[in-house]
């Protein structure tokens, strides 16, 4: 008896064409994505590169106003953690905080208690009103920030009175402080202050804009001259520029976590939306238990359904199913034919030796035929669908 049967070369794994065709979009969508990632990082780079930096020459940069300075014998010193800055301040120097929004609270009203008593000049940029409430205590940022950018000073600080006019504006304040000078008023605010220590020695100065300090707007109107005397009226200038390691950093030096950098609203937000979408689930769920039984409207052949089921186990490629579907329904056919009642059809003790005798072939054979593991491939699949058909047309030949 020959149970073997001739292996398919016929394969039926997609082709490399079609397997292009399927992915064509998602990779199209891939690589658009990317190109306008990178056109948007290269766009925000040139434009904002180096922001308030007294190193750098870019048009946001602040080299002009250090290198103006630095003709008048101010030193420029570029600090970037909140320990420097705080050692830097003194009666001798101005300590100019670029981006005081950036620091935590607790880093705010370090600073605060480092400056109030130096005896020195703090210069705030454009401080918040999450910011200069803490390391300016009595005064309030307005939320709306004043539309026009060059403004008249309408104040009797000196400072503010020889430069002119300039491109103050930005944030606007109010403050309790009856001592203090408010400059460049925008709508009856100013975006100027100045406020005496209460110590008398020293002080500190809100900005509401940094645009005197860029290069590209130095040479308009009186923005070199307030620029100039605001920082320089100490013989030292120290530049903080809160960088990324300080304002991750807790205030004993260890590094924060993920979750210590998001808003407690944040993580309340995402709790009640993860509840929202569990609430959902259940609501759109259908079943909770097994499947119903339901009668078809429409009368489907057979070889229909065969067909749909192998496309979709070829579609999750369960050949092991695939084979152990064709494997179990040969043997239920076999059996009532060797004399092998159908129940014990997948038993191997009794359907395999009474094939042995009705066709006088190898039991060991007939094992892996009938009972061997799954197929490693399809074509080896399409191989034991061929063996199978042989043996049974052999066992129902008269």
């Amino acid at each position: 008896m020959t149970t073997g049967a001739t292996l398919s070369t016929t394969s039926t794994s997609p082709t490399a064409r079609q397997v292009w065709t399927r992915a064509r979009g998602i990779a199209l969508a891939v690589v658009l994505i990317l190109v306008a990632a990178v056109a948007m990082a290269a766009v925000r780079s040139q434009t904002r590169h180096g922001e308030l930096d007294p190193r750098s020459a870019d048009p946001y940069g602040s080299r002009a106003v250090a290198e103006l300075l630095a003709d008048r014998g101010v030193s420029t010193r570029v600090v970037t953690s909140l320990g420097a800055a705080r050692a830097a301040a003194g009666p001798d120097t101005t300590l100019l905080v670029a981006v005081p929004d950036l620091l935590t609270p607790r880093q705010q009203g370090r600073l605060h208690s480092a400056t109030a008593t130096s005896g020195g000049r703090t210069v705030l940029v454009a401080a918040g009103s999450s910011s200069v409430e803490r390391l300016a205590p009595g005064v309030t940022a307005d939320p709306a920030t004043s539309i026009g950018s060059t403004l008249a000073p309408d104040c009797a600080l000196p400072e503010a009175r020889r430069a002119g006019s300039a491109d103050t504006g930005g944030v606007r304040y109010t403050t309790t402080h009856l001592d203090a000078d408010s400059c460049y008023p925008s709508e009856r605010l100013a975006t100027l202050l100045r406020l005496p220590a209460a110590s008398g020695a020293g002080d500190t100065v809100v900005l509401g804009a940094p645009d005197i300090l860029y290069n590209k707007r130095l040479d308009k109107q009186g923005n070199a001259s307030l620029a100039l005397q605001l920082l320089g009226s100490r013989p030292h200038l120290v530049w903080y520029l809160p960088s990324l390691s300080d304002t991750l950093a807790n205030d004993d030096g260890k590094r924060k976590s993920f979750l210590d950098l998001l808003p407690s609203g944040w993580l309340w937000g995402t709790l009640q939306l993860f509840i929202a979408a569990t609430l959902a689930a259940f609501w759109r769920a259908r079943r909770f238990g097994p499947l119903v039984p339901e009668k078809l409207p429409v009368a489907i052949r057979a070889s229909e359904t065969v067909e749909g089921r192998a496309r979709l186990y070829r579609k999750a490629n369960a050949r092991d199913r695939a084979a152990a579907a064709l494997r179990s329904t040969t043997r239920t056919r076999l059996a009532p034919l060797v004399g092998v009642p159908v129940a014990q059809a997948h038993a191997p003790e009794a359907l395999l030796p009474a094939l042995s005798a009705h066709l006088h072939g190898d039991g060991q054979a007939l094992n892996s035929l009938l009972f061997g593991p799954p197929p490693g491939d399809e074509a080896a699949l399409i191989a034991l669908t061929d063996q199978l058909d042989a043996l049974e047309r052999e066992v129902r030949r008269p």
